[in-house]
């Protein structure tokens, strides 16, 4: 027997598996051959496949040795390769160093490699999927009480969206050298925007200075009490990253978002009604409480039907489904993506977000739902915003900022949360301060003190974990729901000698 015939007949594989899973040897061997002929090949297959695809071990093993001897830009040949396979018990089964010259011997042209190594791939993907399927199969066999079929369907739908994605179900350990290679890369997207942003603008200059904009597997967490602006906050964000949403060419030669975003919106609170007449007033500059009412002049009702038609183009989806579980939550996310990509998700609140199953405590069911929210930021690679409820206890200070121990169940989502932010604006608390009539004095400082307050909010970074704590000064326009950029004294100074 010689060249494909004899290489076929050494394999090291055993019947009864040959025949089960799907795979071709024979490629495998050609596409090994093709390599170690001219190491040019690795160009040409280094994006279609990796070691873990081949389905013979020791075949892994030689690509992965020859990949790495062309990556430093050394020689991969047999003559090369021996001196690292020498003890290789499954290259010794095949006849040693040997085995090495007939792959090369069964090699295919450079033209055709890339074929093979897309047979390969795909031969991988449905061993996977066969993988899977059992793995299903066994789960719906076996009668768990703790394994509910609702929970087996959203892990199945997990485990084949993270396949389409990668193609790839295992994700273990790394090497330092490419988490090191994307960290670079990161610091590079930001050097390249002149010292800005690495991550999805806000729309707010001061905010993203001070977070670097809004990080891919982060989890975020936007605070308040009630009325202080969460919401308007989150839409304003939502609106401004939908708004400037753009596709086109990546660095590494891909199709994605080069700026702006696709945004997801659960809205667990209002409906998605609500939601988008609060972002079309902000867009129409028309109060959202004349909208409601339909109380609008010909001039406003032209903007508000302008903003709305602009506004039918802005990739912002929104799902306002109440008491969503968390494992539907993170499904539902993940379809988004798969169907019409997804660059940020906001959760609107996290306490009215359900746990996957009834705790014993209400501590322990917050604690599962921040750890699947941060799940799904490091699963899908976006921000997630999670709005959360402030507890009472902030009313009963004299200075009423708050701060981390005034979250609700707050040890949890202190520790999970990437950055902790609070809503504040001093102006509502003052308000409620108005002395009587009769108190003309305090009426005087009072009016002063609202008229320095009126207009204003502050975004309080309680938490950052890659950067530094502090106030934001925005501005709040109560009648749109609109939060902006704070002007500064300097600001309207260079203004006004324009």
């Amino acid at each position: 027997m010689s060249g494909i015939t004899a290489l076929q007949a050494s394999t090291s594989l055993q019947p009864e598996e040959s025949q089960r899973l799907p795979h071709n040897i024979e490629a495998e061997q050609a596409l090994l051959g093709a390599l170690l002929v001219n190491n040019d090949v690795y160009d040409r297959i280094a994006a279609i496949v990796n070691e873990a695809h081949f389905f013979d071990p020791l075949h892994g093993r030689i690509f992965e040795i020859a990949a790495r001897r062309i990556q430093k830009n050394a020689l991969a040949s047999p003559v090369t390769l021996k001196a690292f396979l020498e003890d290789d018990p499954g290259l010794a089964e095949l006849g040693g160093p040997a085995y090495l010259a007939r792959l090369a011997g069964a090699s295919v042209s450079v033209f055709a490699a890339r074929d093979y190594a897309r047979m390969i791939y795909d031969m991988a993907i449905r061993r996977d999927l066969i993988a899977i399927g059992e793995e299903i199969s066994q789960k719906a066999i076996t009668m768990d009480v703790e394994s509910e079929p609702a929970e087996q369907i959203v892990e199945a739908e997990q485990r084949l969206y993270q396949l389409g994605e990668q193609g790839n179900v295992d994700s273990g350990f790394q090497s330092f050298l490419r988490a090191v290679n994307d960290a670079v890369n990161v610091a590079n997207a930001a050097y390249q925007r002149e010292g800005g942003l690495a991550g999805v603008s806000s729309g707010l200059r001061d905010m993203d200075a001070k977070l670097g904009g809004l990080h891919k597997s982060d989890l975020l967490i936007l605070a308040g009490r009630p009325s202080m602006g969460k919401t308007s906050l989150a839409t304003n964000i939502a609106f401004n990253i939908a708004k400037k949403y753009k596709k086109g060419t990546l660095p590494d030669g891909t199709v994605g978002t080069v700026d702006g975003g696709v945004v997801g919106f659960y809205s667990l609170e209002m409906s998605a009604e609500q939601l988008a007449a609060r972002i079309l007033s902000e867009a129409s500059e028309v109060p959202s409480d004349q909208i409601r009412r339909g109380d609008l002049t010909e001039e406003e009702f032209r903007r508000f039907v302008q903003a709305a038609k602009q506004l039918e183009t802005c990739p912002l989806y929104i799902d306002d489904t109440p008491a969503l579980p968390i494992s539907q939550l993170a499904a539902r996310a993940r379809r988004l993506k798969r169907t019409h990509g997804l660059d940020v998700l906001i959760i609107d609140y996290l306490q009215l977000v359900r746990p996957a199953s009834a705790k014993d405590s209400r501590v322990n069911e917050v604690s599962e739902i921040t750890q699947g929210l941060k799940a799904i930021a490091k699963e899908l690679e976006i921000p997630v915003i999670a709005l959360s409820q402030l507890s009472r206890q902030v009313e009963n200070r004299e200075d009423k900022r708050p701060q981390l121990s005034d979250l609700r169940e707050s040890g949890s989502i202190e520790q999970d949360a990437d950055v902790v932010m609070f809503v504040y604006r001093e102006e509502y608390y003052k308000e409620r301060e108005k002395p009587g009539d009769h108190e003309a004095e305090k009426m005087m400082a009072w009016q002063e003190e609202m008229e320095a307050l009126h207009g204003k909010a502050e975004v309080i970074i309680g938490k950052q974990r890659h950067g530094p704590i502090g106030t934001i000064e925005l501005s709040f326009e109560g009648r749109f729901t609109r939060f902006g950029d704070l002007a500064k004294p300097w600001q309207n100074q260079g203004n006004r000698e324009f």
